[in-house]
């Protein structure tokens, strides 16, 4: 019965029906618990966290985070281990409580160093550097995304850099480093375009835009939006009318 749970739970998270993905993966963990199979156990209660996660009920994602690392230590899964942190640490982030998230990362980022996972130390490199944003460590943030940089680059994550570079761009934008920041978010845009990741794209040119606007660049901001507009079109966004607001604005300057 917990196969057919478990795929019952797919379709419904592919379809997007959190309910009944949670309800079926609810009775999978019952069904792998009753089994005493720790390994099924494991990743069904971890799944189960995800869609917790998804629905924004954190308690419930968090106990199956803490009971998926109690298996994962007894067996030994050190590579397991580190991702569960990551997800734990993400938990508090989404819940509002990011200040607890990061002693999961440093405890995640331990393990991955000595494991050499430069994927894993990627990701975690980068979920420190937006704590340290939020916290307003300007500079630690600065050396956290460049190692998240290098990280990437050594696995070739496209994904990876782009999200990277795009937050490091925001980051220099608030803080008014505007030279910094355009550097950073042209990064971030050539790496959408080799994705092809167009609505990706346009988000980060909107904040290019802002960014020549502040400059008074009215002809590079014009550029970025119409680039923008074209997106819009493409995939019916939402941002499309106030886009094409702020870019009549700009012509009649």
């Amino acid at each position: 019965m917990s196969d057919e749970h478990k795929h019952r739970a797919r379709i419904f998270l592919h379809r997007g029906h959190l309910s009944e993905a949670r309800t079926q993966w609810e009775s999978a963990v019952a069904d792998d618990r009753a089994c005493g199979e720790r390994a099924q156990l494991s990743d069904s209660l971890g799944n189960l966290g995800n869609v917790c996660a998804l629905m924004e009920d954190f308690s419930s994602a968090a106990a199956c985070y803490r009971e998926v690392l109690d298996i994962q230590r007894v067996e030994g899964s050190t590579h397991a281990v580190a991702y569960t942190l990551v997800n734990l640490g993400n938990l508090h982030v989404g819940a509002g409580t990011p200040e607890k998230a990061t002693p999961y990362y440093l405890e995640a980022l331990d393990i991955l160093r000595r494991l050499n996972e430069q994927r894993g130390l990627g990701i975690v490199h980068h979920n420190l550097a937006l704590q340290q944003v939020r916290e307003g460590s300007v500079e630690q943030a600065v050396q956290s995304f460049h190692q998240a940089l290098d990280c990437h680059r050594v696995v070739g994550n496209e994904e990876g850099l782009a999200l990277t570079y795009s937050h490091m761009g925001k980051m220099f934008f608030e803080s008014g480093d505007l030279t910094r920041a355009e550097r950073c978010l042209n990064n971030a845009t050539e790496h959408y375009i080799k994705l092809g990741q167009e609505p990706a794209e346009a988000a980060v040119l909107r904040l290019l835009a802002a960014l020549y606007e502040r400059r008074q660049d009215n002809i590079s901001a014009g550029r970025c939006l119409e680039r923008v507009l074209l997106i819009d079109r493409r995939y019916g966004l939402h941002e499309g009318d106030e886009d094409a607001r702020r870019l009549a604005l700009l012509r009649e300057t």
